[in-house]
């Protein structure tokens, strides 16, 4: 099967090169990690080769931060072991560089699932153990470790209904791919069960839950909270409604919504961080047109940035953490278009009201623990989240309920890092 598939991947090579390579041309987030993620660029710090070495990969910046709990662990107790870092894409490289550089040896890109990109890039780290977190399944990279006698764990997994279904289609070939890893620690029973389904046996399987409700957790000071609010702008006695990891199609239903509460809090502010900060400026030209008084943070300490703002719209990464705790309402994004929902721990975390809409599939089981806890509400479209916001800026004491009753949530989840290191201390 693995020849198959190699096979298939240099036809598509072959087939689409006329596609590829205009697109590695044109786009600069591609042409930035394409010689990397090939193997043609250097990996920082030689590795030393009497040191034992854990790789630890994440796709994105989701994964990567979701990584955290167990990054800071893993570098806690294996202080005699190198810790390489890897990601696929541009933004998740540079907020694992914001968040990790001091906490491991090497950040580098994954290789491409080319053969001779994978072999390459393994050769160099030369790994005693992999943890792939969440997803980025690829079978020449599996096939290579289990070649090199590499144990390789897949945690905080979970398998989608849409997934699943799609995986039984090609079982045949699933069952192999899968069963090279030397440990599957699932999210939930559910995730352990379709796995299982899949035809792996329970001994590959361990639901160690998940590790978000393990981030960190570390308050913004009283301090800290006034410097961000001073550098946007915003009045003390002003609402902050933020909108988090936004998506194409949210921003202007967020738009709507903020309309008319503005009609009833004339002076409500709104924070809108796009998934995708190169985003940022037609996010704002959306807000303008609608005759709102818009900046981009990067232009906030600029001379002539005076003015009084109804928005600030975030255009870099790794600020948002903190933006929860400076807000007084959260909505998080990917939830009202089809794209699963981004993850509604971090405001819980912060002890923030959190909102979403009707696609969390990404984070099925999390939502509906907010949800029955009455930490969370979901909206359907502009007309419920202005109803919902309305209610919470309204009503302080309900609000505080809800945020406490999010943070409880997250705070009764937490353990799944400390499991996953006691597994992976048993194949070092």
């Amino acid at each position: 099967m693995i020849i198959l598939y190699n096979i298939l991947i240099f036809l598509g090579i072959i087939i689409f090169s006329p596609l590829i390579i205009p697109l590695i041309i044109t786009v600069d987030k591609r042409r930035q990690t394409f010689r990397p993620r090939m193997g043609w660029a250097s990996i920082p710090k030689p590795m030393d080769k009497n040191q034992k070495v854990i790789w630890l990969h994440a796709l994105s910046v989701g994964e990567m931060i979701s990584a955290q709990p167990i990054i800071k662990k893993i570098k806690n107790r294996f202080i005699d072991k190198k810790i390489v870092l890897s990601a696929s894409t541009q933004t998740g490289f540079e907020i694992a560089n914001k968040l990790f550089l001091n906490d491991v040896d090497t950040i580098f890109f994954y290789p491409y699932d080319v053969l001779f990109s994978v072999k390459h890039i393994a050769r160099k780290i030369d790994p005693d153990l992999v943890i792939i977190v969440e997803s980025d399944i690829w079978p020449n990279f599996l096939f290579e470790m289990k070649r090199r006698n590499v144990p390789v764990l897949l945690v905080n997994a979970r398998i989608s209904k849409k997934s699943f279904d799609g995986y039984k289609r090609f079982s045949f070939f699933m069952k192999s791919v899968f069963s090279t890893f030397s440990k599957i620690c699932t999210q939930t029973h559910e995730d352990a069960y379709r796995f299982e389904k899949l035809g792996l046996p329970q001994s590959m399987l361990s639901i160690t839950g998940n590790i978000k409700f393990d981030q960190q957790c570390e308050p913004v000071s009283p301090a800290e909270i006034k410097k961000l609010r001073r550098a946007m702008q915003i009045a003390p006695e002003q609402k902050i409604l933020l909108a988090g990891s936004t998506h194409p199609g949210e921003e202007a239903i967020i738009l709507d919504a903020f309309s008319m509460l503005k009609n009833q809090i004339s002076d409500l502010f709104l924070i809108i961080t796009p998934r995708d900060p190169q985003r940022a400026k037609s996010v704002s030209r959306i807000f303008t047109t609608a005759g709102f008084s818009v900046a981009l943070m990067q232009d906030l300490d600029k001379p002539d940035s005076g003015g009084k703002l109804d928005a600030v719209i975030i255009d870099r990464i790794g600020v948002l953490r903190q933006l929860y705790a400076v807000a007084d309402l959260a909505f998080v994004g990917g939830s009202l278009v089809n794209l699963g929902g981004h993850n509604p721990l971090e405001p819980a975390a912060c002890c923030k009201p959190v909102l979403f809409g009707p696609h969390m599939s990404n984070f099925k089981q999390i939502a509906q623990m907010l949800l029955e806890s009455e930490g969370a509400v979901r909206i359907h479209d502009a007309k419920s989240l202005y109803q919902t916001a309305m209610m919470l800026f309204s009503n302080h004491s309900k609000s505080q309920r809800m945020g406490e009753n999010a943070f409880a949530v997250f705070r009764a989840n937490q353990g799944a890092a400390e499991k996953i290191l006691n597994i992976a201390e048993s194949f070092l």
